[in-house]
């Protein structure tokens, strides 16, 4: 399985709206690439490595795709309409990684 983490960068300044982001975004998103994704989930940071320590990030969210093929099948043709949708919910560029899952729960 493989693994697309959407992480948007806890810095100075930087506001998102987890609201927006889990009613209008996550659900375009499902509904734009469809069935590709085999499961999500999405995360609010809240704290850092110690005691007072703020995240590192304000929110993450994980989708799951049998192959990177079906990542740019499904993802690809969507891009920009998904990409246009981030200033209605933050003023931060997220850092996407792409992953290979070797052990899950």
């Amino acid at each position: 399985m493989i693994k697309v983490s959407v992480m948007y960068p806890n810095t100075p300044g930087s506001t998102f709206d987890m609201a927006y982001y889990c009613s209008r975004h996550i659900p375009m998103v499902l509904r734009l690439v469809g069935p590709a994704i085999k499961s999500y989930s999405v995360e609010q940071g809240l704290g850092g490595p110690g005691p007072g320590l703020p995240a590192a990030y304000l929110a993450m969210a994980h989708f799951i795709f049998e192959s990177v093929e079906a990542i740019q099948a499904s993802f690809g043709p969507h891009t920009p309409a998904i990409e246009a949708d981030v200033a209605n919910y933050t003023n931060t560029q997220p850092t996407i990684q792409i992953s290979e899952v070797k052990l899950s729960g």
